[in-house]
């Protein structure tokens, strides 16, 4: 099972969550963007059905496979 962590910092003059190099939207205080993380964490629990999906690796090879909608990752905040 994939381990996941949200990261709240300080982002574009307000807070974030950040998962890898990503940021969510802005969020005017911390207990704001924590409870945000917090949401998209218990979201990440939710099983889905399974589907076939395609992405680009960082060598720009196309991939297909099948992604198993009960393979869900155990998700934690920080911060």
């Amino acid at each position: 099972m994939a381990q996941i962590t949200y990261r709240i910092q300080e982002h574009d003059g307000g807070w974030a969550y950040r998962l890898g190099d990503t940021f969510s939207e802005t969020y005017p205080d911390h207990d704001s963007a924590r409870a945000a993380a917090m949401r998209a964490a218990r979201e990440q629990k939710v099983p889905d059905e399974d589907a076939c999906i395609e992405f680009q690796d960082s060598d720009g090879k196309w991939i297909t496979q099948r992604a198993d909608g009960q393979d869900r990752p155990t998700a934690d905040v920080e911060g």
